[in-house]
């Protein structure tokens, strides 16, 4: 009976509470355990687990990001033909012409 105690003590977990959650992020986060038929703890529980194995896949780096955009538009035209292009598309608006002035 001893030995019994020792090991339940020895596999007791933490317990995690969370205060002042979003409404609105509790009810996600319901709505996805239910799809998953997960209860929500172990669905935070799963969450932390894949954020915690490899924490880089969910921090992004802006600078990375848009360096890693460059030369990914590709296009015929020179500079100028795409601007001329661009400006031609454009429909003339009064929106700032003195009719429509909202100060003085």
């Amino acid at each position: 009976m001893k030995y019994d105690y020792i090991a339940i003590l020895r596999y007791k977990m933490a317990i995690l509470q969370v205060r002042d959650i979003d409404d609105r992020l509790y009810s996600s986060l319901k709505l996805i355990a239910k799809t998953e038929n997960r209860s929500v703890s172990q669905e935070v529980i799963l969450i932390i687990e894949k954020y915690l194995s490899n924490p880089t896949l969910f921090r992004s780096n802006p600078t990375k990001e848009f360096i890693s955009l460059s030369g990914s538009w590709d296009d015929k035209r020179n500079a100028d033909e795409i601007i001329s292009s661009i400006k031609k598309t454009r429909s003339k608006s009064k929106r700032f012409d003195k009719s429509n002035v909202i100060f003085d």
